[in-house]
């Protein structure tokens, strides 16, 4: 297998582990009596799935694990455009798979519903708290620019080694913190179609606002980042630091 295809196979397998694993604390563990985990354990579990995952295929990949974090990094220069595409569809496909599993386990407990969501983000009537589309819009968009600066800040070539991914994985935490009530908090599209295609209906008609919040969000975060630090800083693609995209794609 050449090193590309090892990228995209690292990045559905991670992409995988954060729908399950962040998906699964919700659909799960989130609810059940006296000792669900409850928003915190959720937020933290989302947090846990990129840290986890951050360190076993980092150096492989890059961890993105959302098609937002891809076109974030490649508008700071620091992705090569040229696998932006095959890296978005590999999160797709392993986040519809973390999806599938969990319906899998899930739908075996006897009192299982998809009238609970089946943690699918929303706005409007579909919003845990009821928000309205542009409120609900501009939470993914803030949120997820603010995870692309941390991104981008944490690896940079000149911030502390080998603790980007806990503070990747910190930021997503409070991401969810933050906006769990607001949308279910997606900030990352792969994510929110792997539920979304399951629930059907309303999940599909208005999954298109966490696609376009999150992709516009993390190109911005990429590019503020961009201007804010426009040394060349290292290529996230899990390759040696130091060059940056572009000169590695000359």
């Amino acid at each position: 297998m050449n090193g590309n295809n090892n990228k995209l196979v690292a990045e559905a397998i991670g992409t995988f582990w954060l729908t399950f694993g962040g998906c699964g604390s919700a659909v799960i563990a989130a609810g059940v009596p006296d000792v669900g985990i409850g928003m915190l354990g959720v937020a933290l579990a989302f947090g846990l799935t990129v840290v986890t995952m951050a360190y076993a295929i980092g150096h492989i990949s890059g961890c993105h694990l959302n098609p937002a974090v891809t076109v974030g990094l490649a508008c700071g220069g620091r992705f090569p455009t040229s696998l932006i595409v095959p890296y978005i569809i590999a999160q797709v496909v392993g986040a519809i798979v973390g999806a599938a599993v969990l319906y899998a386990i899930a739908s075996g407990a006897p009192d299982f519903s998809m009238a609970g969501g089946f943690a699918a983000n929303g706005y409007a009537e579909h919003s845990p708290g009821k928000y309205g589309l542009g409120a609900c819009l501009l939470s993914e968009f803030v949120l997820t620019m603010m995870f692309l600066f941390v991104i981008m800040g944490s690896t940079h070539g000149r911030a502390p080694a080998g603790f980007a991914p806990l503070a990747i994985g910190l930021a997503l935490t409070l991401i969810h913190l933050i906006s769990i009530h607001v949308t279910n908090t997606s900030v990352n599209p792969a994510r929110s179609t792997g539920p979304a295609l399951f629930v059907g209906g309303w999940a599909l008609a208005q999954l298109w606002l966490f696609w376009v919040a999150p992709l516009l969000g993390g190109a911005a975060g990429g590019f503020v980042y961009r201007w804010l630090s426009p040394e060349p800083a290292g290529v996230v693609t899990g390759e040696r630091t130091g060059q940056s995209a572009v000169a590695k794609s000359a």
